[in-house]
C-alpha cells in the first residue's frame, strides 16, 4: 500500500550558512535513491524540512514493496558458452551459478545477435524488495554524500565514534503509521522527535503518522520545519513591524536568519541617534554582518535609528530580548563611529605613500605602481572622450587610498564607498569623490554603471589595466577558475561601451592599456587575446538580452573595433530578417562570400568593374541596380540609419537572383571572370556594411 514516508535526523545546531544546501541534499538524495529503486509513483511529492536542529524529508505515495521487474540478463557470448561440439562449457555453468540460476539448461536461454556476435540471454522477473531493505542503503549513501562543510567526529553513548556535521540524537523513520526499521550512526529508527528547545519544554514528541509531522511540530513542538515557510514568515513579520519604513532584507540574510531559528518572532529595537552621523553603509553592514539584524530606512533611503531582530523565542514581554540586543549592537556601532572619526583625521592623499607597502602581485608590483598605471590610463581615456583629464587622473590617484583606512580594514565590503565619504571630507571635487566608489562598478551582473564622466574613465582604466596586466603574466581564466574576475571586468567594460555609447575603439583602449606597462621590460602584450576575450563576453551579453545567436554572429563576425552602436546594428538585423527578401539575400551573400574567398588572388587583380565587359542582361541589370542603390545605402549608413541601410538592399533581391540563375561567374575568359568578381565584390561590401548577413542564412 502506498503511504507517506518520513525520515528525520534530529541533531545539535547545524551550521546556518550550510543548512539550506544540507536540507536539499538530504531530501533529494533519499527521493532520488527511492525513485531509482522503484518505490515512488509519478505523482509522489517530495517536501524538504530543515531547521537548526533537524534534517527531514517527507515523500507521498511511497510503496511498501518495490514493483517486480522484468530483467533480460546477458549470460555469455555463444562462442564462450558452447564448445566446438555445441555442448555447454564450464564458464557457462560458473556464470549461471553466480547469477543464481544453476539449474538452467541451454534450452531455457535466448540466443540473439549481440553486435557482431551472438550471445545467450535469460529473461526473468525479479521480485520487489521491502521498503526497509531499499531505504537503508539509500539513507547511508545520502548521508555519505551530503555537502558537509566540515565533518565532526563524536562519540555515541555506546562508545562508538561516528562522523557527521553535528552530533545526531535520534533517527525517525515512518511509512504511514509504521516505523521503518533503519539504523544510522549507531541509532535505531523510531517515531520520536524533539520540538523547540525552550518553547516545547524539551519534551519528546511522538509522530503518529508520517503525514502529520509538519502540523504536529507546529502545534506541539513550536517548530516551523520547512525552511522556506520560516523565511516567508520572517519576511511577512518584518514588513508588518516596519510600519511605514522600508526594511533592508537581502535574500542571503533572510536565508541565514531562517537557518538560525525554529519559531521566528520579530521584535523592534532602537539605537542612539548619535550613531546616525556615521555613514549609514557602515551601520547597515555591521548590523547585517555581525548581528544578523534588519536595518530600516525612510522612504528616501535614509537610515532610521530603529532596527528589527528575529528571535527564536515568543514571549508576551520581550523587553529582556530587546534590551539585550540593543546592548549588544551598541559596541559595534561605537566601533564604526570610532573608525570613521579616526579615519577622517588623515586625508586620502596622505595615505598614498603607504600603497607602496601593499603588494598587488609579485610580477606586477605594488598598489602604488598599479595606481600610477591606472592614473595614466584614466587620463588617456578621458582625453579620448573629451572629459576633464585632471579630474580623471585625480580620481584614479585616490581610488584605492581607502584600502588603508581602519573602516575598510574592518569591513572590506566598504572599499570605494568609504573612499567617497573621505574624499568629500577632504574637500575633493564631487566627481573625484564619486569615482572612488564608481570605479568598482559594475560590481556584479546587472549592477548600475558609473554616473559621472570621471567615474567612467577611472572604471574603464581600472578594469582594462587589470585585464591586460593579469593576462600578460599568464593568469587568464581557465575553465571555471577566474581568481582575478577577468570575466566580470571584461563584461563591465563592454557594458560601459555599449550602454553609455562611448565612441571608443577597442584597439585604442587596449593600446593605451598596454602602453602603461611600457616601463616593464618583461611585459608581453596580450592585446589580441584580450580583444577576442572581450568580444566573447559581448557575445554572451547580447544573447542574454534576447538577440538570436545568428543575429549576434552577423554583427560580431566582422570583429567590430567600436561597439557603441552594436545594439542598433542588431536591431537593424532583426528588422531586415523579418523582410520577405532577407532569406534570399542572405543565401546569395553566403554564396558570394564563398566565391570571393576562393578567388582572392584573381580578385586582387580584377580592379574596378568595366561596364563595357558586361555581356548578359542579368549582370547589366545587377550592375545598374547596384549603381542606383549605392548612394542610398551610403547615405543611410552615414547617418546611422542601419535599419534603412539593410532595408534598401531588399530592392536588389530580384536582380541578385537573376544574376546567379543566368550568369556564369567563373567564365573561361579571364577578363570577363575578373569583371564579374569585381561586381560581386562591390555588392558584397555594400551588403555587409552593417553586418555579415550571410550569417542569417539557414
Amino acid at each position: 500500500m502506498n503511504q507517506t514516508l518520513l525520515v528525520e535526523l534530529q541533531t545539535e545546531e547545524l551550521p546556518p550558512k550550510a543548512l539550506v544546501k544540507l536540507g536539499a541534499a538530504f531530501a533529494n538524495g533519499i527521493a532520488n535513491g527511492l525513485k531509482a529503486r522503484d518505490f515512488l509513483d509519478a505523482d509522489s511529492v517530495v517536501t524538504t524540512y530543515a531547521t537548526p536542529r533537524r534534517l527531514a524529508v517527507s515523500i507521498t505515495n511511497v510503496r511498501a514493496t518495490s514493483a517486480d521487474k522484468t530483467i533480460r540478463e546477458k549470460i555469455l557470448p555463444v562462442t564462450v558458452a558452447l564448445d566446438k561440439d555445441g555442448n555447454p562449457t564450464a564458464p557457462l555453468a560458473k556464470k549461471l551459478a553466480a547469477l543464481g540460476f544453476p539449474d538452467l539448461n541451454i534450452s531455457d536461454l535466448e540466443r540473439a545477435q549481440d553486435g557482431k556476435a551472438e550471445s545467450f540471454f535469460y529473461t526473468y522477473t525479479a521480485p520487489g524488495i521491502k521498503l526497509a531493505e531499499g531505504l537503508q542503503p539509500v539513507l547511508e549513501e545520502t548521508v555519505a554524500k551530503l555537502p558537509i562543510p566540515k565533518v565532526m567526529s563524536y562519540q555515541r553513548p555506546d562508545g562508538a565514534t561516528v562522523q557527521f556535521v553535528r552530533p545526531v540524537h535520534s533517527l525517525l523513520a515512518l511509512h504511514g503509521d509504521a516505523v521503518v526499521p533503519l539504523s544510522l550512526l549507531g541509532l535505531e529508527a523510531g517515531r520520536a522527535t524533539l520540538g523547540h528547545r525552550f518553547l516545547s519544554n524539551g519534551q519528546s514528541i511522538d509522530i503518529a503518522r508520517a503525514d502529520t509531522y509538519n502540523d504536529i511540530l507546529k502545534e506541539q513542538g513550536k517548530v516551523v520545519a520547512n525552511a522556506e515557510e520560516r523565511k516567508e514568515s520572517i519576511r511577512t513579520q518584518l514588513l508588518a513591524k516596519a510600519g511605514g519604513d522600508q526594511v533592508l532584507m537581502p535574500e542571503s540574510l533572510l536565508d541565514e536568519v531562517a537557518a538560525l531559528v525554529e519559531w521566528p518572532v520579530v521584535y523592534a529595537c532602537q539605537f542612539e541617534d548619535v550613531f546616525l552621523s556615521v555613514p549609514q553603509e557602515c551601520l547597515i553592514l555591521t548590523m547585517q554582518t555581525n548581528q544578523k539584524y534588519f536595518a530600516l530606512t525612510d522612504s528616501n533611503g535614509k537610515l532610521r535609528s530603529r532596527f528589527l531582530i528575529v528571535s527564536n523565542l515568543a514571549t508576551d514581554d520581550p523587553s529582556a530580548i530587546v534590551g539585550g540586543n540593543e546592548r549588544v549592537v551598541r559596541p559595534r556601532l561605537s566601533d564604526a563611529k570610532f573608525f570613521f572619526e579616526q579615519d577622517k583625521k588623515k586625508s586620502l592623499e596622505s595615505r598614498l605613500p603607504l600603497l607602496a607597502n601593499v603588494v598587488y602581485h609579485n610580477k606586477l608590483g605594488t598598489q602604488a605602481e598599479r595606481t600610477q598605471r591606472v592614473t595614466r590610463l584614466a587620463g588617456a581615456i578621458a582625453r579620448r572622450l573629451g572629459y576633464d583629464v585632471l579630474l580623471a587622473e585625480r580620481g584614479a590617484q585616490l581610488a584605492k587610498a581607502d584600502l588603508l583606512t581602519d573602516m575598510v580594514g574592518e569591513f572590506p565590503e566598504l572599499q570605494g564607498i568609504m573612499g567617497t565619504y573621505y574624499a568629500r571630507n577632504d574637500g575633493e571635487h564631487e566627481e573625484v569623490a564619486l569615482a572612488a566608489s564608481e570605479h568598482y562598478q559594475p560590481r556584479f551582473s546587472g549592477d548600475a554603471l558609473p554616473t559621472t564622466n570621471t567615474g567612467l574613465a577611472v572604471a574603464l582604466a581600472d578594469k582594462l589595466e587589470t585585464l591586460v596586466g593579469i593576462w600578460s603574466i599568464g593568469l587568464q581564466p581557465t575553465g571555471e577558475k577566474d581568481p582575478f574576475a577577468l570575466r566580470r571586468h571584461a563584461l563591465g567594460v563592454m557594458r560601459m561601451l555599449v550602454e553609455k555609447r562611448l565612441p571608443l575603439a577597442l584597439s585604442d583602449l587596449l593600446t593605451d592599456a598596454a602602453g602603461v606597462f611600457d616601463y616593464m621590460p618583461t611585459f608581453k602584450d596580450p592585446t589580441a587575446e584580450v580583444t577576442a576575450f572581450m568580444l566573447d563576453r559581448l557575445r554572451g551579453l547580447l544573447r542574454d538580452r534576447g538577440f538570436a545567436p545568428n543575429e549576434v554572429e552577423a554583427v560580431l563576425a566582422q570583429n567590430p573595433d567600436r561597439v557603441d552602436d552594436v545594439v542598433q546594428r542588431l536591431e537593424a538585423v532583426q528588422a531586415f530578417a523579418a523582410l520577405p527578401e532577407s532569406a534570399s539575400l542572405a543565401a546569395a551573400n553566403k554564396r558570394i562570400s564563398n566565391i570571393l574567398k576562393k578567388n582572392e588572388e584573381a580578385l586582387a587583380q580584377a580592379g574596378n568593374v568595366d561596364a563595357a565587359l558586361l555581356q548578359d542582361a542579368a549582370e547589366k541589370a545587377l550592375y545598374a541596380s547596384v549603381q542606383r542603390v549605392q548612394p542610398d545605402v551610403d547615405a543611410a549608413f552615414e547617418r546611422g540609419d542601419f535599419t534603412g541601410t539593410l532595408k534598401t538592399l531588399a530592392q536588389l533581391r530580384d536582380d541578385v537572383d537573376a544574376f546567379f540563375n543566368d550568369v556564369m561567374v567563373m567564365a573561361d575568359d579571364v577578363a570577363l571572370r575578373n569583371n564579374r568578381l569585381a561586381l560581386l565584390s562591390i555588392l558584397h561590401r555594400m551588403m555587409n556594411r552593417v553586418a555579415d548577413i550571410s550569417k542569417l542564412a539557414a
